[in-house]
Protein backbone atom coordinates (compact mmCIF):
# COMPACT_ATOMS: atom_id res chain seq x y z
CA UNK A 1 0.00 0.00 0.00
CA UNK A 2 1.09 3.23 -1.01
CA UNK A 3 2.00 6.17 1.89
CA UNK A 4 -0.44 9.48 1.02
CA UNK A 5 1.88 12.41 0.07
CA UNK A 6 1.16 15.62 2.04
CA UNK A 7 -0.66 18.38 -0.26
CA UNK A 8 1.54 21.04 0.99
CA UNK A 9 4.30 18.89 -0.59
CA UNK A 10 2.25 18.59 -3.79
CA UNK A 11 2.17 22.13 -4.07
CA UNK A 12 5.70 22.98 -3.31
CA UNK A 13 6.55 20.72 -5.35
CA UNK A 14 4.68 22.11 -8.57
CA UNK A 15 6.31 25.64 -7.56
CA UNK A 16 9.85 24.46 -6.92
CA UNK A 17 12.24 26.39 -9.06
CA UNK A 18 13.16 22.71 -11.03
CA UNK A 19 9.12 22.65 -12.07
CA UNK A 20 8.79 23.11 -15.48
CA UNK A 21 5.07 22.46 -15.91
CA UNK A 22 3.65 25.80 -13.88
CA UNK A 23 6.76 28.11 -14.70
CA UNK A 24 5.86 31.77 -13.81
CA UNK A 25 7.01 34.75 -16.53
CA UNK A 26 9.04 37.02 -15.34
CA UNK A 27 7.13 40.32 -14.08
CA UNK A 28 7.03 43.03 -16.94
CA UNK A 29 8.14 46.73 -15.45
CA UNK A 30 7.76 49.61 -17.16
CA UNK A 31 10.38 52.43 -18.16
CA UNK A 32 10.88 55.94 -16.06
CA UNK A 33 10.58 59.04 -18.34
CA UNK A 34 12.47 61.00 -15.97
CA UNK A 35 13.11 63.51 -18.71
CA UNK A 36 10.88 66.32 -19.13
CA UNK A 37 11.86 67.34 -21.75
CA UNK A 38 11.55 64.19 -23.48
CA UNK A 39 8.48 62.89 -24.68
CA UNK A 40 7.21 60.12 -23.05
CA UNK A 41 5.86 57.27 -25.39
CA UNK A 42 2.68 56.09 -23.02
CA UNK A 43 -0.71 55.31 -23.19
CA UNK A 44 -1.57 57.04 -20.05
CA UNK A 45 -2.26 60.70 -18.93
CA UNK A 46 0.06 61.55 -16.37
CA UNK A 47 -0.09 64.44 -14.38
CA UNK A 48 2.12 67.42 -14.17
CA UNK A 49 3.00 66.40 -10.69
CA UNK A 50 3.53 62.71 -11.34
CA UNK A 51 6.79 60.55 -12.65
CA UNK A 52 5.40 59.36 -16.24
CA UNK A 53 6.49 55.81 -17.13
CA UNK A 54 5.42 53.75 -20.34
CA UNK A 55 2.19 51.98 -20.40
CA UNK A 56 1.40 50.07 -23.36
CA UNK A 57 -2.40 50.47 -24.73
CA UNK A 58 -4.77 48.58 -22.71
CA UNK A 59 -2.52 48.56 -19.38
CA UNK A 60 -4.14 48.73 -16.35
CA UNK A 61 -1.47 47.39 -13.68
CA UNK A 62 1.79 48.39 -14.15
CA UNK A 63 5.12 49.28 -11.86
CA UNK A 64 8.36 50.57 -12.88
CA UNK A 65 11.95 48.78 -12.06
CA UNK A 66 13.61 50.32 -8.95
CA UNK A 67 15.40 54.43 -9.51
CA UNK A 68 17.29 57.12 -7.69
CA UNK A 69 14.98 59.74 -6.63
CA UNK A 70 16.40 63.07 -4.17
CA UNK A 71 13.78 63.57 -1.92
CA UNK A 72 13.93 66.96 -1.33
CA UNK A 73 10.65 67.35 0.85
CA UNK A 74 8.45 65.37 2.89
CA UNK A 75 5.02 66.53 4.71
CA UNK A 76 3.75 63.69 7.37
CA UNK A 77 0.22 63.23 6.96
CA UNK A 78 -1.49 61.94 9.69
CA UNK A 79 -4.65 60.97 7.73
CA UNK A 80 -2.27 58.88 5.87
CA UNK A 81 -4.03 60.09 2.68
CA UNK A 82 -7.79 59.61 4.56
CA UNK A 83 -8.84 63.22 3.24
CA UNK A 84 -6.02 63.86 0.17
CA UNK A 85 -4.95 67.56 1.83
CA UNK A 86 -1.99 67.14 2.91
CA UNK A 87 0.40 67.14 -0.28
CA UNK A 88 3.68 69.82 -1.31
CA UNK A 89 1.46 72.82 -3.34
CA UNK A 90 2.15 72.46 -7.54
CA UNK A 91 3.68 76.00 -6.91
CA UNK A 92 7.03 74.49 -4.92
CA UNK A 93 7.26 71.42 -7.92
CA UNK A 94 7.22 73.93 -10.50
CA UNK A 95 10.48 75.78 -8.55
CA UNK A 96 11.78 73.05 -8.17
CA UNK A 97 11.36 71.47 -11.89
CA UNK A 98 12.87 75.21 -12.80
CA UNK A 99 16.21 74.48 -10.81
CA UNK A 100 16.24 70.82 -12.51
CA UNK A 101 15.23 70.97 -16.09
CA UNK A 102 16.32 68.12 -17.38
CA UNK A 103 15.60 66.18 -14.51
CA UNK A 104 11.25 65.26 -13.73
CA UNK A 105 10.40 66.78 -10.03
CA UNK A 106 7.45 64.91 -8.74
CA UNK A 107 5.42 64.84 -5.61
CA UNK A 108 3.72 62.14 -4.15
CA UNK A 109 -0.44 62.70 -3.60
CA UNK A 110 -3.39 61.03 -1.78
CA UNK A 111 -3.58 57.12 -3.51
CA UNK A 112 -6.71 57.22 -5.29
CA UNK A 113 -8.25 54.32 -7.65
CA UNK A 114 -6.14 55.47 -10.87
CA UNK A 115 -3.50 57.44 -9.18
CA UNK A 116 0.40 56.32 -8.41
CA UNK A 117 1.78 55.07 -6.08
CA UNK A 118 5.09 55.08 -4.79
CA UNK A 119 7.36 52.41 -2.63
CA UNK A 120 10.63 53.35 -1.38
CA UNK A 121 8.93 55.86 1.35
CA UNK A 122 7.14 55.68 4.44
CA UNK A 123 3.58 54.97 4.61
CA UNK A 124 2.20 58.30 5.68
CA UNK A 125 4.39 60.47 4.33
CA UNK A 126 3.82 62.83 1.15
CA UNK A 127 6.83 64.04 -0.50
CA UNK A 128 8.30 66.16 -3.70
CA UNK A 129 11.30 64.35 -5.36
CA UNK A 130 13.34 65.23 -8.40
CA UNK A 131 14.18 61.87 -10.53
CA UNK A 132 18.25 61.13 -10.31
CA UNK A 133 18.25 57.76 -12.65
CA UNK A 134 18.69 54.14 -12.56
CA UNK A 135 22.01 53.53 -10.75
CA UNK A 136 23.81 54.59 -7.48
CA UNK A 137 25.91 56.64 -8.98
CA UNK A 138 23.36 58.71 -11.25
CA UNK A 139 21.56 58.93 -7.92
CA UNK A 140 24.77 60.44 -5.92
CA UNK A 141 25.28 62.97 -9.18
CA UNK A 142 21.94 63.93 -8.58
CA UNK A 143 22.07 64.49 -4.65
CA UNK A 144 25.04 66.70 -5.46
CA UNK A 145 23.58 68.84 -7.45
CA UNK A 146 20.37 69.59 -5.35
CA UNK A 147 22.97 70.15 -2.82
CA UNK A 148 25.02 72.47 -4.30
CA UNK A 149 21.45 74.66 -5.39
CA UNK A 150 21.30 75.24 -1.75
CA UNK A 151 17.62 75.74 -1.41
CA UNK A 152 16.78 71.83 0.20
CA UNK A 153 19.05 71.25 3.30
CA UNK A 154 17.79 67.98 4.29
CA UNK A 155 17.59 66.16 0.56
CA UNK A 156 18.21 62.66 0.90
CA UNK A 157 18.59 59.98 -1.98
CA UNK A 158 16.47 56.79 -1.99
CA UNK A 159 15.70 53.82 -4.13
CA UNK A 160 12.02 53.82 -5.25
CA UNK A 161 9.59 52.28 -7.72
CA UNK A 162 6.09 53.91 -8.52
CA UNK A 163 3.25 52.14 -10.11
CA UNK A 164 -0.65 52.36 -10.83
CA UNK A 165 -3.70 50.23 -10.72
CA UNK A 166 -5.91 51.71 -13.56
CA UNK A 167 -8.39 49.11 -13.12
Amino acid sequence: MRKAVPLCLVIFALLAPGASAQRRKAARLAAVCGDPAVRCRTSVEFQPYQLPFVVPANGAIWETGKFYAVILKSIRDESKGADCNVFVPEAEREAAQALFPRNKVFASRCTEAGDLFYLGVAEGVQFMAVYAGGTPAAGRAMLEKVKAAGKYPGANLRRLSTGFNGT
